[in-house]
């Protein structure tokens, strides 16, 4: 009798679920709660558990409560306590702020009064005990104010001083070469000088022979004062002679050479009357022989012709 060979074929395939393209929306209804979140809600439940049911434990418990609350208000309390002590003491040191800054200004004040007290002393000094040229010696020391003819010369920043542009002034040290320097206003007012000025001012400071021009930054100090632009130079002396001699003068073409290559600006203009004031800060000194040095000379002297 023949046996039918054994049937080696795969059992017949499950029918497919309906869902089954969507493994990932279905993984996500089967387990709606993150591992992580269920977790941390069995942490929760395992903590609730261990509070204190007997009485003593709650006792205590509230008792913390209390403790911590009875802190919390004790805190608030002092501040608002405190605030008023601190408000005052605030205002306090207001006012001694306020009462220094009055004191201070007052000294400015009595400070610039003596300066002008010590001036005026000095020039009456010199009109006093210069002799004949009593005058000439206040005009050129620069104690006397001073009016008469001369020449108005305005010097200005280039318009587009921001920018730079290259060249000598650059090369040299010049971030900026449409702005005025210290070593230009030098060069204008020796000019001037050697052109036969007989008094000079710059933005209504007055030079003397002790005044220095110098730069502090971008500013230009004139005595330790420091100036803004536009630089007004007022020189007194003879308006149309000073001009022209100044013009053609090396320190003249020198400006003119900043005003065609860097763009400053210049003008230069004769005035009938310019009024120039007496320096702030005057120095007085003299030096005479004393009576004891000159007989001691003399004494020297007739000991070597013996």
């Amino acid at each position: 009798m023949s046996q039918q060979p054994p049937d080696r074929s795969s059992p017949p395939a499950r029918p497919a679920r309906p869902d089954a393209s969507m493994s990932l929306l279905t993984n996500v209804m089967d387990h709606s709660l993150d591992d992580g979140y269920a977790e941390a809600a069995a942490r929760r439940a395992a903590d609730g558990e261990r509070l204190p049911k007997t009485l003593r434990a709650k006792l205590w418990l509230a008792g913390g409560l209390v403790l911590a609350a009875l802190v919390v208000t004790l805190g608030a309390a002092q501040a608002q306590v405190t605030a008023p002590v601190v408000a005052k003491e605030r205002q306090e040191l207001i006012d001694r702020i306020e009462t220094e800054t009055a004191a201070t200004e007052d000294l400015e004040d009595s400070v610039d009064a003596l300066r002008e007290d010590v001036g005026e002393r000095q020039r009456e000094a010199l009109r006093n005990h210069g002799g004949d040229q009593g005058g000439l010696v206040g005009l050129l020391a620069g104690a006397t104010e001073v009016e008469g003819p001369g020449v108005k010369l305005v010097v200005d920043d280039a318009e587009d001083s921001d920018s730079g542009g290259g060249g000598p002034r650059e090369s040299s040290g010049f971030s900026d070469t449409g702005r005025v320097r210290d070593r230009d206003m030098q060069r204008v007012v020796n000019g001037l000088w050697e052109s036969g000025a007989e008094a000079i001012a710059i933005n209504g400071q007055r030079l003397t022979a002790l005044s220095a021009i110098r730069a502090a930054g971008d500013a230009i100090l004139v005595d330790n004062k420091p100036l803004v632009p536009p630089y007004t130079v007022l020189a007194v002396g003879d308006g149309q002679r000073l001009s022209r001699t100044f013009q053609d003068s090396v320190d003249g073409q020198y400006l003119h050479v900043l005003q065609e290559n860097y763009g400053i600006r210049t003008r230069i203009s004769t005035e009938a009357g310019v009024r120039l004031p007496a320096a702030p800060s005057l120095i007085v000194r003299t030096a005479e022989p004393t009576a004891g040095a000159a007989e001691k000379g003399s004494a020297g002297t007739g000991e070597g012709t013996s």
